[in-house]
């Protein structure tokens, strides 16, 4: 049947209407194929026959390679923006994205996620194909990056100032984890502890572009998240080491890092956990400036989450229900490939998570998480949108850790070669290297930032160690809503202090 079917195809028949085809041509095949079997069509062969010859097509030899950008751009000088608004005005979302009698085929695109710079496909309605598909825009944003318009440095994509900032940010990540390794092991923290170590590029890309208005929702490797936000190493380390001054009093450790004053909404340790939380925060926002007309409020929520959330029921839920509001949120992929010990080429039909976004009528953005002024550039527009009121955006920052899922990891499910790869390609050593090649800083300058970030660190661990642990009364606090309720008793006491709670019930 294979070689039939592969000969009608090939004899340039498709198209040919199938009474004809019945009557006419097939009979004429049977004499003429070189071939040792008999040219017998059954009845579901005929059927597989009529399935394609009622929808001619005529596909080209190989996909095209879709980019957003001219020919003429130059590498690493220019990127063109992902998020034009015209771009997607231009090009609505039909509500109906197949036809019954035009199945679309989506073919297999092999991709071993070594590096970020590998070319992405898009599938398009063109003359040849005679599909009908979403229009909706997908790019790949990882081989290029966008023109400075300043005109004092034309091929500059930060300034001095800005460079220095997400340095600096980006080494109080690195020190600050691997001091928390040293503690974790010398018995200073305990529960879990979920390291940023390779990561920093796509906090630091993000973060440092926000108001202190602006939320921010995180995972369970959340440390970083906190710091870039604005918190203190102080607040962070105690956190970790379980003190009354921690950002959570002590009572949230590695997993759980919040503060109000910083807007920081959490960590959490289930996946998908925080991304209805960071989607309500962001229709507070919406809320707050439409109904309450307070018109100033602008701000915008991040969603941080990782590759192996894609695959969860709230990941969809939330951004449908962030495209239908049009909500001022980014969902900030942070695929590092790997879900704890299970490859994300293993675990999802499509590895190219980005993709999702226009299925839910939102712009969907694959950028290299290894290089922080990519990452930063997508963040400007992605934010910038959200800022405007166009609605949420799907980034998608293919990263690594430079560790194990967690301290409790031996990794070593990893390919070493893999991890040899992304190792070379270290973010921080990267925009040191930019900084120091375009003559924005100085060698001495940035060993002069390593000293005082290693000074801050330190410090930190110092008033950590030294700062007291939450008293028992503490351990009820903040649990039940009613302060008369089961946890205080009618006298102000805590019921936890009474010998004999752990008894009974005792009456309110």
């Amino acid at each position: 049947m294979c070689l039939q079917l592969t000969y009608v195809v090939k004899s340039g028949l498709v198209g040919f209407p199938l009474h004809q085809l019945n009557t006419k041509i097939l009979p004429t095949l049977s004499a003429t194929i070189p071939t040792p079997f008999p040219l017998v069509f059954s009845a579901p062969i005929v059927s597989f026959l009529s399935f394609i010859f009622s929808s001619p097509l005529s596909l080209p030899s190989s996909p095209p390679i879709f980019s957003p950008f001219p020919s003429s751009l130059p590498i690493r000088k220019k990127m063109a923006t992902a998020f034009s608004p015209s771009k997607f005005a231009a090009q609505p979302f039909p509500l109906n994205t197949t036809s019954q009698n035009n199945p679309l085929t989506i073919p297999t695109i092999a991709s071993p996620f070594l590096g970020s710079t590998r070319k992405l496909i898009r599938l398009c309605s063109s003359s040849n194909l005679n599909l009908r598909r979403r229009s909706g825009t997908v790019v790949a944003v990882s081989d290029v990056v966008k023109e400075n318009k300043s005109k004092s440095t034309p091929n500059l994509l930060i300034t001095k100032e800005e460079g220095l900032e997400l340095y600096e940010d980006m080494v109080l990540g690195r020190a600050f984890e691997d001091m928390c390794a040293q503690m974790y092991y010398r018995g200073k923290m305990f529960g879990f502890v979920h390291l940023y170590n390779g990561q920093e590029a796509v906090s630091t890309g993000f973060i440092k572009l926000l108001k202190q208005q602006d939320s921010v929702v995180s995972t369970y490797r959340d440390h970083v998240h906190a710091l870039s936000k604005g918190v203190s190493a102080r607040a962070v380390m105690s956190e970790l080491f379980g003190k009354t001054t921690g950002c959570c009093r002590g009572q949230g450790g590695s997993m759980h890092m919040f503060s109000r004053e910083h807007n920081v909404l959490g960590g959490f340790a289930f996946i998908g956990e925080g991304i209805p939380v960071a989607t309500g925060a962001a229709f507070t926002s919406k809320y707050k400036r439409e109904v309450l007309k307070e018109v100033d409020c602008d701000h915008v929520t991040l969603a941080f989450f990782g590759d192996g959330t894609c695959n969860n029921g709230q990941f969809f839920e939330c951004l449908n229900m962030a495209a239908l509001w049009k909500l001022p949120i980014v969902f900030v992929v942070e695929n590092n490939l790997w879900a704890i010990g299970m490859s994300h080429l293993r675990a999802t039909s499509d590895p190219q998570i980005y993709k999702k976004g226009p299925a839910f009528g939102m712009p969907g953005v694959h950028v290299d998480g290894m290089d922080v002024l990519k990452v930063r550039e997508v963040a400007k527009e992605a934010i910038g949108r959200a800022r405007r009121g166009e609605g949420p955006t799907l980034v998608e920052c293919e990263t690594y850790r430079f560790r194990g899922h967690s301290l409790a990891d031996p990794d070593e499910l990893r390919d070493p070669a893999e991890k040899a790869h992304y190792a070379a390609r270290d973010p921080i050593t990267a925009l040191k290297k930019y900084l120091i090649e375009n003559n924005l800083t100085s060698e001495a300058d940035l060993k002069a930032i390593d000293k005082k970030i290693d000074e801050v660190v330190e410090e930190a661990v110092e008033f950590a160690d030294e700062s007291p642990v939450p008293p028992r009364s503490q351990l009820l606090e903040n649990v039940f809503a009613d302060p008369k309720g089961f946890g205080i008793g009618p006298d102000g006491r805590y019921r936890c202090e009474d010998p004999k709670f752990t008894e009974g019930t005792a009456q309110v």
